[in-house]
């Protein structure tokens, strides 16, 4: 019964924060700004970008509710905060002001937070460390797609 509390919770907070990075990007996909720029020949469609982030935080909040009753609270939810903050700032850092430089530092310290979870709790989940996978694959993806906008534009 405690799973199914913990994964409500992480689902709520995992999609409140995308809803809240889609609010602060105001409309940044669609702006002539961002149609304009220089993208990475691997650009996935526009669609796609709703399917990825609907799987990893489905898989995230799996992930977390799997591993919250096993660790420090603590340090978990700390991790989790800075992983938040970083994951609904690159939206308004990125489409919202077009600081493109500063995009690819926030994006890249939110993929290094990500692989810390991979990393520091891998031991404590075992296979169910993959549910996380997806989440570090994508930012690294999405990595070189703000690297190549940065270098390329």
């Amino acid at each position: 019964m405690k799973f199914a509390k913990y994964l409500t919770l992480f689902l709520i907070i995992n999609f409140g924060a995308l809803g809240l990075g889609t609010i602060l990007m105001n409309n940044g996909p669609q702006t002539a700004w961002y149609t304009n720029l220089n993208q990475a020949p691997w650009t996935p469609p526009g669609w796609f970008f709703g399917v990825a982030w609907t799987t990893i935080m489905i898989c995230f909040s799996i992930y977390l509710a799997f591993l919250y009753p096993l660790v420090d609270k603590t340090k978990l939810l700390s991790l989790f905060a800075v992983q938040f903050f970083f994951n609904v700032i690159w939206n308004y850092i990125f489409f919202n002001q077009h600081l493109i430089g500063v995009g690819l530092i926030s994006i890249i310290l939110l993929t290094i937070v990500v692989g810390k979870f991979l990393f520091d709790y891998r031991h404590v989940l075992k296979t169910k460390t993959w549910l996380i996978a997806p989440y570090f694959i994508w930012l690294c993806i999405a990595c070189s797609l703000n690297a190549y906008i940065l270098f390329n534009n």
